[in-house]
Parts: structure tokens; C-alpha cells; sequence
């Protein structure tokens, strides 16, 4: 799937990558926080003795958690905006990070108030927790979504994450979905700062609202438009380096996708026992008017069940999503380092990225070079360099410091620089480019930690 690319029609001056939202959507999440605050300070009138301290730490605890909800499943949603604007990764982390915090306020919630409700009635703790979860409207659904939101918080730690499948973890993350819709209700029924408040409880209504619409409408009703258009099929499986093999799938007018080299997609192969897994592939060449391809590396159950794929087989298709695309680019020079299978969107890029581009390809043998035949015809087509980093003779690797990097790419903190491989090679990488001078603005990386 080898489109010949004409140097002659690509861009001698690259214009201005357009500016990422992400700060402008982060400045609007935290006012969102303080406007939550601001809630309960207009609704509080003097906190007196232990109780009220308790209680009030506890009600502002239960508001700023109710928003992290919200947030975190807003985040979930897929949004374009987010993912193609300000990337996948980063919403990743921003959606991990939420997570943290909804827990830790979602303990702070539960303890400081039951803590403040048997102050008050002078009963013991034991005896106030079954009152409340028992007697008081909306609690037993509460108390069950509460359950559910810690074991999604359990199972996302990074120690249970290495011991856990990807298609556990996955489903298990899902039930977020069903927590918050349990807790719902006993916001408003208890939440003091919403009784009697109608312009509250309208606000509160409408930003669950907004995010189950954005939710119904980008991961359910959107993908199922795309794949009902499109009906991606598998065409073929090739091999290309071992445990590596690429997957040529045709639809229908797959160019009106918008999807660009360096963008992934999530992947459901429908009957081959993998349609209940989603998992994201990024293309490994530039799509076509009626075909698409990723490369896939054998890493675990999923990945591996790639090559037995056959003709024929329906794809669930949803995205594009991700942000490493030529729009990120500032300059008229080009670096792209891959690392393994992180060659899948460099290779894309490689064709498709305007100006004068170097591809750095990190392997451990000349064998497992995938697409390195295509990277070659590539670079003769459009006059672009291509470079091996190989392990020596005794297995020794190559270093890639700044040092090093400086002598072999003079300029480079005029260069962008693309980055794709695996979390620890991409982090240390990074970190050699800043010492090299390379601005961060000009490091352009997504990681697949999902």
C-alpha cells in the first residue's frame, strides 16, 4: 500500500501550527471548580463547633466530587476538539488525573461527613453509616456507586494495571458510566447548596446533561454513523518483521474520514472472537480513497490474534483521533524517531510531512525493521534521509544523548521533532532533546499508555 510521493508539490515554508486549546480548556475546568466553591460558600452562613466544621469540609468535598464526575466522563466522551486539538495522550493523563482527584474527595466526602453527622446526633460512627446509607433518600444507590467508583479507582492504579489484562481493565473502567448515574440522584436530594436553589439544580442538571449528550453522541451515535458509511472490511494480512504484521482494510469513500498520517483509530474486529475488544492502531500508511492500514506488534492477546485475521472479517472502526499530525508542524525541517512499532505513524509521516524530513528508526536487528523496504523507496522518492539505530554485535544499544544527537542532526533546535515508542524510550528521549535545546514546543509525542 506504497503511495509515490512528488517532492515537487510539498511546501518549501511551513505555516504556523495552530495554537492548542488546552490551556484555555484547563483555565475553564478549574473555574468550574471554583464556581462549585463559590456555591457553597454564598450557601453557608457561619460554621460553629466541631459538626459544622466537619459537615461543611464534607458538603464542599461532595460538590467538588460531583463535578469531577462530570469532568472525568466528559473526558471519556472522544470530544474532536480534544483528541485532534489537544491530543489523546494528554487527555489521558487529564482523565487520569481527574480520576485521582475524584477519589480522594470522594474519601473525603464519605469520612468527614459521616464524621460530622455522629458529632452532631452524638452517636457512634458505625451506627450513623448504617443511618444514613439505610434511612436517608437516594443513599442505597449512592453507596453502590461509590462501591463501583473505588474499584474502578483500584483497578486503574498502576500497580493493578501491570498485573490486569488491557480487556479487564476496559470494562471494568466502563462501569464508571453506571457509578455516576447511581450518585446522581442523592446530589440533589441531600445536597443542601440544591434544595430550595432552582437556578443550582438547573445548572447542575444541565452540565450532567451536556456530558451525557457529548457521551450518546461522539462513543455511540457518531461511530455507528461512521461505520454504517464506511463498512470496513479486512483485505488483507501481511507480515512484516517478526511477531509484526500489517492489516489492509477497504470501505467505502474512506477519504471524506478526515483522517490524517499520524492519527490512530480504535479497532474492533468483528466475529474473530475480538469484536468485545477496542483497541487503538494508528495507520501505518496515509489513507486512501478505499484503503486503510495499520501495523501491529504482537504484545499481548489482542495484537496477537492480528495475524489470524481473515479476509473478509468486518472492522468497528471509531476516530481518527490523536494530534501528531502535520498541523503540529513549525518548521521547514522535520525529525521523526521511532522506536519498534512506533514506526506504524512515522511511516505515515514520513510520506506526507512537507519540507525536508529525517526519519531516526530505533531497532534491536536489521530483522526487525518493519516497512524498512518502504521507508527506503520513500526517501529516493522524495530526497529524504533515513537512519538506523541498531543494537552493536554484543547487544549493546546505541545511546541517544544529547550530545550525539546534536552531531548527527546539526541545527537541531531548529528542527520539529516527532517522537513515537515505547513510554520509557520516548521519556528519556525527551529529555535528551530539551538538553539539546530542542523547544518543547517542537517535541511532538502520543503515548499509548492508555
Amino acid at each position: 500500500m506504497t503511495t509515490v510521493y512528488d517532492r515537487r508539490t510539498a511546501p518549501a515554508v511551513t505555516p504556523a501550527a495552530p495554537r492548542s486549546p488546552a490551556g484555555a480548556v484547563l483555565a475553564l475546568l478549574w473555574a468550574g471548580a471554583a464556581a462549585v466553591v463559590a456555591l457553597w460558600w454564598a450557601d453557608t452562613g457561619s460554621v460553629v463547633g466541631t459538626a459544622g466544621w466537619l459537615t461543611g469540609a464534607g458538603r464542599i468535598a461532595g460538590l467538588l466530587c460531583g463535578y469531577a464526575c462530570a469532568v472525568l466522563v466528559g473526558l471519556m466522551a472522544r470530544v474532536p476538539l480534544l483528541e485532534r486539538r489537544v491530543g489523546s495522550d494528554r487527555v489521558a493523563r487529564w482523565h487520569a488525573m481527574a480520576g485521582r482527584y475524584t477519589i480522594c474527595l470522594l474519601v473525603a466526602h464519605v469520612v468527614l461527613i459521616l464524621l460530622g453527622y455522629a458529632a452532631q446526633d452524638r452517636a457512634s460512627l458505625w451506627h450513623e453509616t448504617v443511618t444514613v446509607v439505610m434511612d436517608y433518600p437516594e443513599m442505597l444507590k449512592a453507596t453502590a456507586g461509590t462501591v463501583i467508583l473505588f474499584a474502578v479507582g483500584i483497578t486503574s492504579a498502576r500497580a493493578a494495571r501491570r498485573r490486569l489484562s488491557y480487556e479487564f481493565w476496559y470494562y471494568v473502567h466502563l462501569l464508571t458510566y453506571a457509578a455516576v448515574f447511581l450518585a446522581f440522584g442523592h446530589q440533589l436530594a441531600l445536597g443542601n447548596d440544591f434544595n430550595g436553589h432552582a437556578v443550582a439544580t438547573a445548572v447542575w442538571y444541565a452540565l450532567y446533561l451536556g456530558v451525557a449528550a457529548l457521551v450518546l453522541w461522539f462513543r455511540i451515535l457518531a461511530p455507528v454513523r461512521l461505520n454504517l458509511r464506511h463498512r470496513l472490511r479486512v483485505e488483507s494480512v501481511h507480515r512484516e518483521a517478526p511477531g509484526v504484521y500489517s492489516v489492509v482494510m477497504r470501505g467505502r469513500r474512506l477519504d471524506e474520514m478526515g483522517a490524517e498520517a499520524g492519527q490512530f483509530f480504535r479497532w474492533r474486529f468483528l466475529g474473530e472472537g475480538m469484536g468485545w475488544t477496542s483497541t487503538p492502531y494508528s495507520l501505518s500508511a496515509p489513507p486512501r480513497q478505499d484503503l486503510l492500514r495499520i501495523t501491529v506488534k504482537a504484545l499481548g492477546g489482542h495484537s496477537a490474534a492480528v495475524s489470524l485475521l481473515r479476509p473478509g472479517t468486518r472492522v468497528w472502526a471509531e476516530g481518527p483521533y490523536g494530534s501528531m499530525t502535520a498541523d503540529r508542524q513549525t518548521s521547514a525541517k522535520s525529525l521523526l524517531i521511532a522506536a519498534g512499532v512506533g514506526i506504524t505513524p512515522m511511516r505515515a509521516l514520513f510520506e506526507t510531512l512537507p519540507g525536508d524530513v529525517t526519519l531516526l528508526y530505533r531497532a534491536r536487528t536489521s530483522e526487525d525493521l518493519a516497512l524498512g523496504g518502504e521507508l527506503e523507496a520513500i526517501a529516493r522518492w522524495r530526497g529524504a534521509k533515513v537512519l538506523y539505530a541498531l543494537n552493536g554485535p554484543d547487544g549493546r544499544r546505541p545511546n541517544l544523548t544529547a550530545q550525539s544527537l546534536r552531531s548527527t542532526f546539526p541545527g537541531l533546535a531548529a528542527y520539529d521533532v516527532y517522537i513515537c515508542g515505547p513510554h520509557g524510550f520516548a521519556r528519556d528521549l525527551y529529555e535528551e532533546l530539551r538538553a539539546a535545546g530542542v523547544p518543547d514546543r517542537r517535541i511532538h509525542h502520543e503515548s499509548f499508555e492508555f
